[in-house]
């Protein structure tokens, strides 16, 4: 009764603060007063999604649709993970999003889908069954859209309904997968290792599930940005305000990543799929994703479109490790899933700060820049050299077990193929991210001048990318326990 209690209020206060705000945004004309209470109802809301982290495993339905269909909700190590994650991140680009909204118009109707995301997503985060991930994975797309459309130019409502369109179109063929899976009895509840393939009443042919389960994955990697379905992401993200570009890039995206972990892992199971052509299909669509979003990112010239192509490569880095189906893939993909999340968030809240205070928004208009915001491009150059995998930040260990979880087994061409294009696409990261610092801090004798003005910003802004900064590197740094906990929570599911 407690864990209920806890859970639905965990989802439902950021849910009706956000409908608050819509709906009464006249109520409060206090601009001070209605960014404190929208910090607490965040900061609240955190508490409670950690205080369940603590009280245990458990499952219980939430609410009966008919007798066979039944929301269920379920705290496992996976949960953990995810929710704690998407607490931190949504506090964290929420308290960011206090100074950055004051030049945006329509703030209240920003913190109202704002908040309401927030409770979708931990709603998501502990479905335990798949018609409760579907119903709760489509609310996520149609609660977001407000976010993309934000500004309502041509530009914005064009992305934002390409944003629809993708979703929706992705999340039909994850719903075809579910209707398939739950005809043959799979699917009504998630358990640890999946089960199809063991249970008695499973009849289907099994050419047939394989073909379900491929559509799937590429259903649900549509809104991880997994090629062909990722047209979307570089589009949608660089037009929402800066802090939802942030959570955009560095929670949402993984709600793709969830999805198909709970259908393979969770349902299927990895043997379903070992060896078969879907693994191989899905590993060759993945590493086409990690060397294509690169090489677009390193010739994009905008600044936040650049860091958009990247996020389309560094979220396949984690789709490739869950592909290889052994227990090194899965704990450098589950751990990348973290320090990208850091990483990215960091990144597109340096851009926000970059275009807040200067209105720069292309890569050739930053040179001396850190000449100006010493800080701010230091958070850059620090979570930049994270995400190229340069020991000893976080995102080396995660690529470390990317690469070892990829030699690991006989997968013939993919045995090397995957450490290759891992390596190829960190070269391309070094290259498109790293000049940027380099010319923000030695521009050159062309660009010397004197007297450079200082627009570091203020605590809202600065502290939120100090501590994912600090993340970034310190995950790196003493990795231990967070390992020891991945490393148990693969064992469980391979």
């Amino acid at each position: 009764m407690m864990v209920g209690c806890l859970l639905g209020a965990a989802i439902l206060l950021p849910v009706l603060a956000g409908l608050f705000l819509l709906f009464f945004q006249d109520r409060i004309r206090n601009r001070k007063v209605k960014c404190i209470g929208i910090f607490l109802v965040m900061a609240v809301t955190s508490a409670l999604a950690v205080k369940l982290m603590f009280v245990g495993n458990f499952e219980f339905v939430l609410w009966s649709l008919t007798d066979t269909l039944e929301l269920l909700v379920r705290m496992d190590d996976v949960t953990r993970l995810f929710a704690g994650m998407t607490a931190a991140a949504w506090t964290l680009g929420g308290v960011f999003s206090f100074e950055y909204m004051k030049h945006e118009e329509h703030e209240d109707r920003y913190f109202g889908f704002y908040l309401i995301v927030m409770g979708v997503l931990i709603a998501l985060d502990h479905a335990g069954n798949l018609i409760t991930l579907y119903l709760f994975f489509e609310m996520m797309t149609l609660t977001s859209l407000p976010l993309v459309l934000h500004n309502l130019s041509h530009e914005a409502v064009m992305a934002g309904l390409k944003y629809l369109f993708y979703s929706v179109a992705g999340a039909f063929m994850a719903l075809f997968g579910i209707f398939y899976l739950y005809a043959h009895g799979a699917g009504s509840v998630f358990r640890e290792g999946g089960y199809l393939l063991v249970m008695d009443s499973y009849t289907g042919s099994y050419a047939m599930t394989l073909l379900v389960l491929m559509l799937t994955i590429v259903g649900f990697g549509t809104k991880a940005g997994m090629f062909p379905m990722h047209g979307w992401l570089p589009t949608a993200h660089p037009v929402a305000p800066a802090p939802a570009s942030a959570v955009l890039s560095g929670i949402i995206t993984k709600s793709g990543v969830l999805a198909i972990i709970r259908v393979i892992f969770y349902v299927a199971g990895a043997d379903v799929i070992r060896g078969t052509w879907v693994q191989y299909t899905w590993m060759t669509l993945a590493l086409l994703t990690v060397f294509m979003g690169s090489m677009m990112a390193y010739k994009e010239q905008v600044l936040k479109k650049r860091l958009a192509y990247s996020t389309v490569s560094q979220v396949s880095y984690i789709l490739f490790g869950l592909s290889v189906l052994n227990t090194d893939g899965m704990v450098g993909a589950l751990s990348h899933f973290v320090f990208h999340s850091v990483v990215k968030n960091c990144l597109f809240l340096v851009a926000g700060v970059i275009i807040y205070k200067t209105g720069r928004k292309t890569v050739k208009e930053l040179k001396g820049i850190g000449k100006e915001m010493p800080v701010t491009m230091w958070c850059f150059t620090l979570v930049s050299i994270t995400l190229v995998g340069i020991p000893p930040t976080s995102g080396f260990v995660s690529k470390w077990y990317l690469a070892t979880g990829s030699l690991k087994d006989k997968m013939g061409v993919y045995t090397w193929l995957g450490p290759v294009v891992l390596l190829l696409s960190a070269m391309l990261t070094a290259g498109y991210l790293l000049p940027i610092s380099i010319q923000s801090f030695f521009p050159g004798e062309e660009c010397k001048k004197t007297g450079y003005q200082k627009r570091e910003p203020n605590l809202l802004m600065l502290v939120p990318m100090l501590l994912f900064t600090a993340a970034a590197v310190l995950f790196g740094m003493f990795p231990g326990t967070f390992l020891r906990f991945l490393q148990t929570t693969a064992a469980g599911l391979l």
